[in-house]
């Protein structure tokens, strides 16, 4: 059974989030546009609710307990290939998201939603839904009409404008001999070719860069792709006009007549914006990564310092243990002495550890791995890290923590790097020394945790302010500074759905507050 395919649809959209405000929000907006809209809190009721209310377009999320989105994804389009499904994603999410749309979700939206994208995103599962309405009803009439030949169908001015122009993805139609009977609008687009007379002399083998012809008809004879004689969802890349080559998706049927190869039929979607996104994320985790190193490499110089004296501390009472040994049995004062020592070196063993352990986590290269935050541990992890910074500079240090804050929710490792970037800053706009203050307090409605790093500096000017997020702008002078800290603090805490903001405090100096979201089973 398939969604209704009247001519105008009253159309239903099923949304899956395990999220309930996120489930509110979406069906008040969505019945606001004119939806009928269905809700469903975790993957395996949202597929049982889209097999009872059949819909036409799915918005799900992609991270939920259970069945994940992507399960959700696989599961309809194995039984409701035509029911358009859009994903719910985040930051961390993105490769997911670029593997939902080569498993055909029309498209993905990221958190948190902006309703202008959300907008776009189902105009072209509409647009989908309709395309591939009209390619079933008029396969369907061709097939009543009993169309003799491949020549037949082509010919059809209904198969033609309806079937193949009207198509968002490129379609390429061939005979079997391989010559281009028919290459629609969207194809052109996307190879850079003009009018239709340009394809009159093209054979299939012209789009093929060299050496991928071959490869093509090996994966269509065998049995990998969705079986013989067919493709699913076939990566390769054909040649532009332009002699570019193209990253394709294609989905592709041989054409049969009286048990004889009549033809072939291609859809093609364009993967540029897939890649594009790949590279995006690519560069995304450069600048994040550039700029951790720029962070470890001040504080590496600074813990080399940090751990000196308590390893000379340590040497010096070793040998004063030493000593004790060499004059004999150890008891009474002497062994109380002893004790003491020991106990010291265990104290400063234990400090350093603690030092070096938390450098090592930092400056370890790892993909994010989001989870449940203890806001207390994050901060006195940085400043552990930087006290040694902040003693030379002669900078006092206090931190205020409720202890009845919530956890936040985020990848440990990024929101270190935030809050360790923070802390720099404000030690380069007190060269002279003066006073840092880290505090955090639940913001918002409680559904947000406020993390304030202020310093006792000049503050910012009232021209810079505007601008301070902005990649490569920075106050500092020439070679001192390439601009990426601030930026790289902003793009983290906006991909964990939080923000970053700037004041001047009354009293003077500057003020950042990160706001990050609550964890939702914390």
């Amino acid at each position: 059974m398939s969604p209704s395919t009247d001519q105008s649809p009253e159309w239903r959209v099923l949304v899956i989030d395990d999220e309930a405000d996120i489930r509110e929000i979406l069906q008040m907006v969505l019945e606001d546009a004119g939806f009928q809209v269905e809700t469903a809190e975790d993957g395996e009721i949202g597929l049982e609710r889209c097999q009872a209310v059949l819909p036409h377009i799915v918005i799900t999320d992609i991270r939920m307990p259970g069945i994940d989105g992507i399960q959700v994804l696989e599961e309809i389009k194995k039984k409701h290939a035509d029911i358009e499904v859009i994903v719910i994603t985040a930051f961390s999410d993105m490769e997911v998201a670029i593997r939902a749309l080569q498993l055909d979700a029309s498209d993905f939206i990221t958190k948190p939603i902006n309703e202008n994208a959300l907008d776009v995103a189902l105009n072209r599962a509409k647009d989908r839904y309709l395309s591939k309405k009209e390619i079933r009803e008029y396969t369907a009439l061709l097939e009543q009409q009993n169309a003799r030949t491949l020549q037949e169908l082509i010919d059809s001015h209904a198969f033609r404008d309806k079937l193949i122009e009207y198509s968002m993805d490129g379609i390429l139609g061939c005979d079997e001999n391989g010559r281009v009977i028919i290459f629609n609008q969207s194809l052109q687009h996307m190879l850079g070719y003009g009018q239709q007379a340009d394809f009159k002399a093209l054979a299939l083998a012209d789009v093929f860069p060299s050496g991928n012809y071959q490869p093509f008809f090996d994966a269509l004879d065998s049995d990998g792709y969705g079986g013989k004689d067919r493709l699913f969802l076939y990566e390769m890349e054909l040649i532009s006009r332009a002699g570019d080559r193209v990253p394709m998706q294609v989905s592709a049927t041989r054409l049969f007549e009286e048990a004889k190869i009549a033809g072939l039929v291609c859809f093609f979607r364009d993967l540029r914006e897939l890649r594009r996104l790949e590279q995006e994320l690519a560069d995304q985790g450069r600048i994040l990564h550039q700029d951790k190193m720029m962070s470890l490499g001040r504080l590496a110089a600074s813990i080399v310092h940090e751990i000196n004296n308590p390893l000379s501390g340590m040497l010096n009472y070793m040998r004063l243990m030493k000593r004790i040994l060499d004059r004999g049995p150890v008891s009474g004062k002497a062994h109380e002495q002893f004790q003491q020592y020991l106990a010291l070196v265990e104290s400063e063993t234990s400090r350093c550890s603690k030092i070096i352990s938390s450098l090592l986590s930092f400056s370890r290269t790892s993909q994010p791995v989001f989870g449940n935050i203890q806001v207390s541990e994050l901060l006195n992890r940085c400043v552990l890290l930087s006290q040694h910074k902040l003693k030379l500079q002669h900078i006092g240090c206090r931190v205020s923590i409720p202890e009845d804050l919530p956890p936040i929710y985020g990848d440990f490792n990024q929101l270190q790097q935030c809050v360790i970037n923070l802390i720099f800053n404000a030690v380069d706009v007190m060269p002279e020394g003066g006073k840092l203050e880290i505090s955090a307090q639940t913001g918002g409605a409680g559904d947000t945790v406020a993390i304030s790093v202020r310093d006792s500096g000049p503050g910012i000017s009232e021209s810079d302010l505007p601008r301070i997020f902005e990649p490569f702008f920075s106050t500092k002078d020439a070679g001192y500074g390439v601009g990426l800290g601030l930026s790289t603090v902003y793009g983290i805490a906006k991909h964990h759905g939080g923000n970053i903001t700037a004041a001047n405090e009354p009293a003077g100096g500057a003020c950042f507050t990160m706001e990050l979201p609550v964890a939702k089973n914390g």
